[in-house]
């Protein structure tokens, strides 16, 4: 038998057109998406930065909807394995801050104008993670009326259920005393917080922690504290980058970000643990 090392053998390389690789993957599409609108070489991370967001906001609220439905079903493993992935997902999400959270004014102004009046609040797919979360407004589909097929999406959104409303009807068929008025309460609403449904997390974290809804809340939980970081890291990047001047596209920067940072996302899964 021959000791002599093998080399490995070469991987197959010719492919008639495109590779596998980029029918599947459309790096190409991906990487030629960038077009940097001034002479600043910083300008090009801050844009990457963004769009990798925008693929995040996609996946994760590809999780949520399948969570939604899987609660539809009363199917809760289905439903706590996409809150868990989702949970993986919103720690790359708020790590992709990093590249832009030592920004310095200076660094900032010098491409802050190539935005024009765009700004983070417009964007369709972070709107649509808000709805799902509870935190619906119709106003926010006014930025997107000129184009057809996302207005329509986030009105679709707008009166869906969100995530939050098909845990309380799950909990009411578990048999939980969900007041009628939050089961049919307007879905295009915003969610308010109820003492009933802080009662109810009460008896569920007082009860067994191994039950499968108290399990559920805990990968609820998990998800709106990541929820939370992202709001406070992108509060900081901000206040980093430009202080308490006005935001891009008029918004009102920081003093918008600090009211957002200071909201509870599912706010009885919070509440409920000073009763415990």
């Amino acid at each position: 038998m021959s000791h002599e090392a093998h080399e490995p053998e070469t991987p197959h390389l010719d492919f008639q057109g495109t590779t596998p690789y980029e029918d599947y993957v459309r790096a190409d599409v991906l990487t030629h998406l960038q077009h940097t609108l001034s002479d600043d070489p910083g300008e090009m991370v801050f844009l990457v930065t963004t769009q990798v967001m925008e693929l995040w906001f996609t996946v994760i609220v590809h999780e949520w909807e399948t969570a939604a439905k899987a609660l539809r079903r009363d199917d809760v493993p289905t439903a706590v394995d996409a809150l868990r992935r989702s949970r993986r997902e919103l720690e790359a999400l708020n790590a992709s801050w990093k590249p832009l959270a030592g920004l310095t004014p200076a660094q900032f102004n010098s491409y802050r104008s190539a935005l024009g009046e765009g700004s983070g609040f417009q964007s369709a797919m972070y709107r649509r993670m808000e709805f799902l979360l509870g935190d619906k407004s119709a106003s926010m589909l006014v930025p997107h009326r000129g184009a057809p097929r996302v207005h329509a999406e986030l009105e679709k959104a707008l009166h869906e259920p969100s995530l939050y409303d098909e845990v309380l009807r799950f909990l009411a068929r578990r048999g939980h005393p969900v007041p009628k008025a939050v089961l049919e309460r307007d879905v295009s609403q915003k969610y308010e917080p109820s003492p009933e449904v802080e009662g109810i997390w009460t008896s569920v974290y007082a009860g067994d922690e191994r039950d499968e809804v108290a399990r559920l809340g805990e990968a609820l939980t998990d998800v709106a504290e990541l929820v939370w970081r992202w709001r406070n890291d992108h509060l900081v990047a901000t206040r980093r980058a430009m202080g308490a001047k006005t935001g891009t596209g008029g918004s009102a920067g920081v003093a918008w970000l600090e009211k957002r940072a200071q909201k509870s996302v599912f706010p009885e899964l919070w509440t409920a643990r000073s009763y415990v």
